[in-house]
């Protein structure tokens, strides 16, 4: 492994590219030689992709750590490969909060695991985003939550929706069939080595408090296989299913939109929607995900609902996707638009989490250090939920957020006379990003 990190890049990407082509000129391919092409060239490539300052996994060691004898270490790794001798360590499960009362659980894969998991990743990527559908927008290269909110907005305005499927996969990462995963990778993939490699990942189990705990179903979330076999297990399990056996046996116009394992179906007619509905719960229960019985439910949505609840004298039916609340909304001219807003457990949870950060820097780090911190958080906040529609939340969470920056200045300064008018003249001099609008959604342009 002589080549520098420059050429070892390039090698990579000609391999990955090849692979690809010939995944999009044969559809029907079925790939039988893959795992060879993870050697030394290709881990460490895949070492130096991965995040410099992640948390080690139960093997304590880090990435500059292993990187100290990068040439042997992966040596050894590639012949234990080829051996079949390589098998993962369980990964270390913490958690990270949800939302008030709940936690989602995480594991961390040893930087072994993490380098041979992006490896796989990137062969797994390189053949089937070829066969993604559009519909699906997570996890995927030049795609995003915005375009997928995009596509929503696009479709309610422009055809004859009247109903929306909203859905939710119960626990979907820790639930998924390793039966039925493998049986989806084994659709386009005969590699038997690769395969091998695969399941040994999903079984690899973890470890809580000392305690090792085998996993028979989930993916290793956390690690960087986890989104690409989720992507690969609903491309089958529901994207194709939905665009091949449901849009045709509807009587109106459907579509599907789904960001990782968040969709929705918006539907022309009700007893259609009522219909996916059922289609997609027996489908789930057959290939193991389930949908929350409470949170996934059909509504009636679209540019006729506003007016109907009006007459019915009641509020007009709201949905959420991606973090918004969607409702029936009317443009300055009178016109029905998509209305959206930072749905309240979203809001309250980045209000949160930004009063916990103020409270953790108050007394502990100089003005000067975290105002640029500040800065920077708000500046990503108004990136994600900078959608339009939606200035109201952005100018709230603003207003939110500068009330205890004020405190704490005003606890900070010497003077304890920092009224309001001094806070802003303070601002003039050290403005803090405002509120606007990032994504543009008001449009009918077609979707790219």
């Amino acid at each position: 492994m002589h080549q520098p990190y420059t050429e070892m890049g390039t090698l990579t990407q000609t391999k990955l590219a090849l692979i690809s082509e010939r995944a999009r000129r044969e559809p029907k391919c079925q790939f039988t030689s893959l795992a060879h092409l993870l050697d030394e060239g290709f881990l460490a490539e895949c070492y130096y992709r991965l995040g410099r300052d992640r948390a080690s996994g139960i093997d304590g060691v880090s990435w500059k750590a292993y990187g100290e004898h990068l040439e042997e270490s992966l040596k050894g790794l590639v012949v234990r490969m080829k051996a079949k001798r390589y098998r993962p360590q369980p990964s270390k499960r913490t958690y990270i909060p949800k939302d008030r009362h709940t936690k989602r659980p995480l594991g961390l894969p040893c930087l072994e695991d993490k380098i041979v998991q992006k490896g796989i990743a990137l062969l797994l990527e390189a053949i089937y985003e070829a066969d993604f559908l559009n519909c699906s927008y997570g996890f995927r290269p030049n795609r995003n939550c915005h375009q997928a909110l995009n596509e929503v907005d696009k479709a309610i305005m422009t055809k004859p929706i009247n109903h929306v499927f909203e859905a939710d996969i119960k626990g979907f990462f820790d639930n998924v069939s390793h039966t039925w995963m493998m049986k989806c990778l084994g659709i386009r993939i005969k590699d038997r080595s690769l395969l091998l490699l695969i399941e040994r990942f999903l079984k690899a189990g973890y470890c809580e408090g000392g305690d090792f705990v085998e996993t028979d179903v989930g993916t290793p979330q956390g690690g960087n296989l986890s989104p690409m076999l989720s992507k690969i297990f609903l491309h089958y399990v529901l994207d194709l299913w939905f665009e091949r056996r449901m849009r045709p046996q509807v009587r109106g116009q459907s579509y599907l939109v789904r960001f990782a394992d968040d969709f929705i179906c918006l539907v022309q007619y009700a007893e259609d929607a009522r219909y996916i509905e059922g289609a997609i719960r027996e489908r789930f229960a057959k290939c193991d995900p389930e949908l929350h019985p409470e949170k996934s439910r059909v509504i009636s949505f679209g540019r006729f609902k506003r007016e109907n609840a009006e007459k019915r004298n009641r509020p007009a039916n709201t949905y959420d996707f991606l973090g918004f609340t969607h409702f029936c909304d009317v443009s300055r001219k009178g016109k029905f638009i998509v209305g959206r807003k930072t749905s309240r457990k979203k809001f309250s949870k980045r209000y949160t989490e930004m009063k916990q950060w103020l409270r953790a820097v108050r007394y502990v780090v100089p003005i000067k250090s975290w105002w640029p911190i500040l800065a920077a958080k708000l500046r990503g906040h108004y990136q994600y939920y900078g959608v339009s529609g939606n200035l109201r939340s952005l100018k709230r969470y603003y207003s939110v957020t500068i009330r205890p920056v004020f405190k704490l200045l005003n606890k900070q300064s010497q003077r304890h006379a920092f009224n309001w008018d001094g806070f802003n003249a303070y601002l003039v001099h050290y403005p803090l990003p405002k509120p606007r609008i990032v994504h543009n959604f008001y449009t009918l342009s077609p979707v790219s």
